[in-house]
């Protein structure tokens, strides 16, 4: 790298930082402005007037908590909420709803409403444990739902108890109709239980916990939910009984009304969010879902065929509900909650059940409540480890049966994931050596040549010699027994490694808060240092596995990077930002991966150093000057070439 390169380089970075930071303190000032003005409207009592100023503050500052806090208060004072407004904040749950059981924002409920059921419109909310050594489910006797699900094992990146979802943050229950058409939605009536008992603690054998939701002297509709030893994955049983008079006898099909708000679990928020989706099953078919790294605040899509599961889930935990038969279709969709800080996603289902309206009636599904671990997912079937998206095509199939066969044998015998790594890396470079090695000697032997093309270039310095100074060049190659396309074959057919290392590392839940020198936690970026601004793209922290690997990076091609044509200014210059724009990319990543591409980088430098020692320039310099006294024979792709210029009056250069 040479002087010009690297004052351009310092001089790029400068500017960036310097129109952050311009702009950072833009943002500022217009922000601060808006709220002066907002609570100037606020004191004098023009709470239409302040909303809207607070609103436009947002603007500038899209979570900034007193203005949002201020917003929340002018809304009860009005009685009202923007449409706009409810759109972004999705009416977010309230922490007083757990004390009460109900939620603050539903209106006094019409007992009439729900005809033979008023008799369970109305009653005191209690809840019943149900655990076993991995998971324990809080149920409310409101809905009869699971109301909230904690996971035994793990914790959230600030050291708290790991719950999927809490209180009134989510629905679940069945929509219908009554022979009388009453609009009947189980997830807001009341459930009685079979037995006193408010806690199940699984031993050896299975417990259930059995509900009941009556609409007359034995005609009830029955939840059991059986939860095993050892198990993330819940038995839900539902049974009708003596509804054939109840339930609407033209309907055949019942709605599974299930919506959540995801709430956020890991340090890295940008990088939870990119592996948040909803995925599905097609009955006897493949895995699908909605796009990951969605940008659009809402993304919806309605599935018209039958369907086996449906999970929300994010970076490394899922909520998972799954039939027995089939679901005939569903509505699912997805919604960024930009308002909040809590919650990541809010996501809603609205599924189709298969209902025969008889005399008694079952539906049968199971729910699981746990991590996107791959073997444990694996164990329960229907393809639910492909929630774990690792990559299409061969990129996903090197990941499942190539690199993830490895990394468990590792972890086997050895319990520190950094060294875990760091032998996976240098398996990967032991057995793609041969691929490699043939790249270092064609670089090498390029390098050798490099006086002799600058020569080249001297001899056809205009540009209309450009194409007789490309064909001397290649027939020097020729005659030495270079191939210019060595160097990158060997190159491009290493890429799907990488590729799927990029895949591997974020969703891998076993790097998950595992520590590693400076780093705790693999899974998120490694930060030694808080920045008191935000850069865009880079973020506001220093990931110092992200710095390794970019000088790293710059180290290995300024060993490689002097092969011929790569000397050109904009080539040179394109070939040094590369590394930055990736650094930018990678800070908020996870440190696994960075430590994969550092220890790469730096392994592949010392094959390098290794490979160069077996190549001999006297002897590549002699093969050049032996081939000098015989003639050159022409490919016949080079002869059609010929022919083909002649043809069009283009004599070829001289030798």
């Amino acid at each position: 790298m040479d002087r010009n390169t690297i004052t351009g380089l310092i001089l790029i970075f400068v500017i960036f930082i310097g129109f952050s930071l311009y702009n950072s303190n833009r943002n500022n000032k217009a922000f601060d402005k808006a709220l002066a003005a907002a609570d100037s409207d606020y004191a004098k009592g023009d709470l239409e007037t302040a909303r809207t100023e607070y609103i436009n503050a947002l603007r500038f500052k899209a979570n900034q908590p007193d203005a949002l806090s201020k917003i929340n208060e002018i809304n009860l004072k009005l009685g009202n909420t923007p449409a706009k407004e409810k759109s972004d904040s999705l009416s977010l749950p309230q922490s007083n709803s757990s004390v009460s059981g109900t939620n603050p924002s539903e209106t006094k409920t019409d007992v009439n409403q729900y005809g033979v059921f008023a008799q369970s419109a109305i009653g005191e909310n209690e809840f019943i444990i149900l655990e076993n050594n991995l998971v324990e489910l809080k149920i409310s006797l409101k809905g009869g739902r699971v109301y909230s699900a904690r996971l035994k094992n793990y914790k959230t990146f600030d050291a708290q108890p790991l719950i999927l979802f809490s209180g009134d943050s989510t629905v679940f229950g069945f929509n219908f109709f009554t022979n009388d058409n009453k609009a009947v939605q189980t997830n807001n009536l009341y459930f009685k239980p079979v037995s006193d008992q408010k806690s199940y603690k699984v031993g050896s054998q299975p417990e259930s916990v059995v509900l009941r939701l009556y609409a007359g002297d034995d005609k009830y509709i029955e939840y059991k939910y059986t939860l095993a030893p050892d198990k993330y994955i819940v038995d839900f049983n539902v049974n009708f009984k003596s509804m054939e008079g109840i339930i609407a006898s033209n309907q055949n099909s019942l709605t599974l009304d299930w919506k959540m708000f995801i709430p956020q679990q890991e340090k890295g928020r940008q990088n939870e969010e990119n592996y948040s989706t909803i995925n599905y099953k097609y009955y006897q078919d493949d895995v699908a879902g909605l796009r990951l790294r969605q940008s659009k605040e809402i993304e919806k899509n309605d599935i018209t065929t039958k369907l086996s599961w449906i999970s929300f889930q994010d970076q490394f935990f899922s909520s998972i509900i799954l039939t027995n038969d089939f679901f005939l279709n569903a509505s699912v969709s997805s919604t960024r909650t930009l308002a909040s800080k809590k919650y990541l996603r809010y996501y809603t289902s609205e599924v189709g059940v298969p209902f025969n309206n008889g005399t008694s009636n079952s539906i049968n599904m199971k729910l699981y409540y746990g991590p996107n671990s791959i073997p444990i997912l694996k164990k329960e079937g229907l393809q639910l480890e492909k929630i774990v998206f690792l990559g299409k095509n061969i990129i996903g199939w090197i990941s499942r049966f190539v690199i993830i066969p490895i990394f468990n044998w590792l972890n086997h015998f050895i319990k520190n994931f950094g060294l875990i790594i760091l032998i996976l890396t240098i398996i990967i470079k032991v057995v793609l050596f041969p691929l490699t090695f043939k790249s270092y000697q064609s670089q090498a032997k390029m390098q050798v040549l490099k006086p002799m093309v600058e020569e080249l270039g001297k001899k056809f310095p205009k540009k209309e010699d450009a194409m007789k100074k490309q064909q001397a060049t290649m027939d020097l190659y020729k005659r030495a027994g270079v191939n210019p396309m060595g160097g990158c074959l060997p190159m491009l057919l290493q890429m799907p490694i990488l590729f799927a290392m990029f895949r591997f590392f974020p969703v891998s839940i076993e790097l998950r808060q595992e520590h590693f020198l400076w780093a705790t936690d693999l899974s998120t970026y490694d930060s030694i240092l808080k920045l008191p601004f935000m850069i865009p793209m880079y973020g506001n922290h220093v990931s110092l596995f992200t710095l390794l690997m970019t000088a790293s990076t710059l180290l290995t091609m300024k060993m490689t990077g002097s092969s011929p044509g790569s000397d050109q200014p904009g080539m040179k210059m394109m070939m040094y930002m590369m590394p930055i724009m990736f650094m930018l990319i990678l800070n908020n990543f996870s440190a696994g991966l960075t430590y994969y591409y550092f220890l790469a980088n730096m392994l592949t430098y010392a094959q390098n150093m290794i490979s160069k020692r077996f190549i001999n320039a006297d002897a590549v310099l002699a093969t050049l000057e032996e081939n000098k006294k015989k003639p050159l024979k022409k490919s016949k792709w080079q002869q059609r070439l010929e022919t083909a210029a002649k043809q069009r009056g283009i004599n070829p250069p001289k030798k």
